[in-house]
């Protein structure tokens, strides 16, 4: 038994609008299934990806506050040249310089059209075959504690853990990364971005749900009402929701 991360869960005031600047920054397609605005690779909608983890674009009535999301996007360049177009076509689509203390670094930090920050990176071997989201980046005050969880909670293989990192990945070699990154500062707000993870065909959500909660992971009260996922918290407090099968 295990899940599978297939979304990145992006809260915002217009998520049509965001859904569009995140598929244009992807070279997807925005497609939308229901209330909110999916980006997933082009060539029509499916769902769950085989290999690319996408974006779920959700309404919510209240605006990003400046508090810097705990989690994050990096996205994957192929050449300097490459970079720099990315990055100006990602200011002409409505982009903009964000600082988080970043300091003289090699790749750019900006944010979307409603404040999300995100990453361009500078060309990294690593990062050749992820298409273009390099990595989903957390951060977390205890990195091996995190590979602990999360290495549990999902059949993401760990590729490295230290006292400042833990990067894990899909077993099958493909898609993003998800990197936990050590850092000073502590949650003290709910993030506007978040993973959602699904069992496989087959799977028990419910018993997964309980498998979670054995690892450490806690429920959580978001005003979500009766839905049909559950929304947890790891034990740094992240919010993530395990998704039904439809």
């Amino acid at each position: 038994m295990a899940l599978r991360p297939v979304m990145v869960n992006i809260k915002a005031l217009d998520h049509s609008a965001v859904g569009r600047f995140w598929a244009e920054a992807l070279g997807w397609s925005a497609y939308s299934p229901g209330v909110t605005t999916y980006v997933g690779p082009s060539g029509g909608l499916v769902w769950p990806d085989p290999v690319a983890v996408g974006i779920d674009v959700v309404p919510v009535p209240e605006p990003k506050t400046a508090t810097k999301n705990r989690v994050h996007l990096d996205l994957a360049t192929t050449s300097a040249a490459h970079q720099a177009e990315l990055v100006a076509r990602l200011k002409a689509l409505g982009a903009t310089p964000a600082h988080v203390g970043q300091g003289d670094m090699p790749w750019t930090v900006l944010a979307d059209p409603e404040g999300n920050e995100f990453c361009v990176l500078e060309p990294r071997e690593i990062y050749r075959d992820t298409g273009p989201i390099a990595a989903v980046v957390v951060d977390c005050a205890d990195p091996r504690a995190m590979a602990r969880f999360w290495g549990e909670a999902t059949d993401w293989a760990l590729h490295e853990v230290t006292d400042d990192q833990a990067v894990l990945r899909s077993a099958k070699g493909v898609g993003p990364f998800l990197e936990f990154v050590r850092t000073p500062d502590v949650k003290t707000v709910p993030d506007r971005v978040h993973l959602d993870l699904l069992p496989y065909p087959g799977d028990d959500k419910a018993a997964e749900v309980a498998r979670l909660r054995a690892l450490g992971a806690t429920d959580l009260d978001l005003g979500q009402g009766d839905v049909p996922w559950t929304v947890l918290a790891d034990p740094e407090g992240h919010e993530f929701c395990v998704l039904a099968l439809s």
